[in-house]
């Protein structure tokens, strides 16, 4: 079993904690974790980019000039795609770029991202992380005193409006509870911070 410390929010160790090898002990599967990633960047976009084809711009109606006679090339309309303002060939349209998983991909892709996090050094586990004010400056102190100097994710055992507020104008911190965690947050975060109340409900959602 994979075993990492335990710290308080002034970076005093005070433990440690047995992880789950079903959780924290695999071999991290590359193409299920690339997987998942590009369902979830695939998934952000909005799909609603659209252009306007020669049949919807404005005018046109008219042929320009005669066919035959006047030296000109011939045309038929004057939105057609070559002309300016004319309709645009072939241009995005509405669309969905939603991608889906297999639920089993899903939970070894996070399976994997947990233990990659492990297998890095990059996890650290907190006792507990409570605020008494909404204050950025107190969970900077308490980043600083974990070590954690560039992007991290909090993971919350339950919403916590106060540290969840004191940490969303650190540039790069992120929190999120165990509902809502998702693989390309995981990877994209530096450290990985998990209070110990949310190990235990990782363990038991994804064994």
């Amino acid at each position: 079993m994979p075993t990492v410390s335990v710290y308080d929010m002034t970076g005093k160790e005070t433990g440690k904690i047995e992880l789950s090898d079903e959780v924290f002990g695999i071999q991290p599967n590359k193409t299920v974790l690339h997987s998942a990633v590009v369902n979830y960047l695939a998934n952000q976009r909005q799909g609603n980019q659209s252009t306007l084809t020669r049949a919807e711009v404005r005018g046109g109606g008219k042929k320009p000039w005669r066919q035959k006679g006047t030296g000109h090339a011939r045309h038929g309309s004057i939105r057609s795609p070559q002309w300016t303002h004319g309709g645009v060939a072939h241009g995005p349209k509405p669309r969905s770029f939603r991608l889906s998983l297999p639920k089993k991909v899903r939970r070894l892709a996070f399976k994997s991202a947990f233990s990659s996090k492990v297998a890095s050094g990059d996890m650290i586990v907190v006792e507990s992380l409570k605020l008494d004010e909404i204050k950025t400056k107190s969970m900077v102190n308490v980043l600083g005193a974990l070590g954690v100097d560039s992007k991290a994710l909090i993971v919350l055992s339950e919403p916590d409006n106060n540290v969840i507020k004191s940490s969303r104008n650190i540039p790069g911190v992120k929190t999120a509870q165990v509902n809502t965690l998702n693989v390309y947050d995981i990877l994209n975060a530096d450290k990985f911070i998990v209070v110990r109340d949310a190990v235990s409900k990782i363990e038991e959602v994804y064994k």
